[in-house]
């Protein structure tokens, strides 16, 4: 039925991932078990020209996705709720009432991640630069996710440890040395690996500098990751 619903709201299949997963004793949100994420990829040009920082096409596309993939699991969460099941949405950027948080301007964290729901379903895991390493797109791509008491299948088996071995790539790029290098996995704290707050710094800096723009985006890990990226190997 979810994946009939899905599908029949997704226009260019190709162009997404999406996965179920259990999210039973990992989330504060005990009434909603399940977890939907949903992947959209970024365009190869757009992302394969950024080099030392944002681009306005960057910047652009990024907003675009955002608001179709905010579309796309309102439109799910809709036909969830009509079959008799609750839902919760995850936007796929972190809304004011979030970032404007005490907790938030501390630690930097939201209380649901993409990222977490994405690695129970099996999708990826976390790159050294805290990017989310999708199988099929790694990291060129934006994420949306829901939580619901509809009871999905899961879809994959959990990631719980990066698959990204030895390669520094992203670590060497970053221009404010905001990782460490050190591998992710489930028992590894973000702040052991990467510091949120020196790339979110940069971020607003490097898009005011270079596109006058008061945003949070960068795009030199996204692109430097040699997974999913058109100009290297995999």
């Amino acid at each position: 039925m979810i994946n009939k619903i899905i599908n029949n709201c997704i226009n260019n299949p190709a162009d997404y991932i999406f996965g179920f997963s259990d999210l039973n004793g990992i989330i504060e949100e005990s009434s909603f078990r399940y977890g939907l994420v949903i992947g959209k990829r970024l365009n190869n040009k757009i992302i394969d020209s950024i080099i030392d920082g944002p681009t306005l096409e960057y910047f652009q596309h990024y907003k675009h996705v955002n608001v179709e993939l905010s579309e796309l699991i309102h439109k799910i969460a809709g036909q969830i709720i009509k079959i008799g099941y609750r839902c919760k949405i995850v936007e796929p950027s972190v809304g004011e009432t979030i970032t404007n948080s005490d907790n938030y301007k501390i630690t930097l964290r939201t209380p649901i991640s993409h990222k977490m729901i994405g690695t129970r379903a099996g999708l990826g895991w976390i790159g050294k630069t805290d990017l989310f390493i999708s199988k099929k797109f790694g990291p060129k791509l934006r994420l949306v996710s829901l939580l619901t008491d509809y009871p999905l299948k899961i879809t994959g088996v959990p990631i719980n440890k990066s698959k990204c071995g030895k390669c520094n790539i992203c670590v060497i790029n970053c221009p404010v040395e905001a990782a460490t290098g050190q591998l992710w996995d489930i028992n590894t704290d973000r702040d052991v690996f990467f510091d949120a707050h020196k790339c979110r710094n940069n971020c607003l800096a490097i898009t005011k500098t270079r596109l006058n723009i008061d945003a949070t985006i960068c795009g030199i890990c996204v692109s430097a990751c040699p997974i999913g990226n058109s100009r290297r190997k995999n």
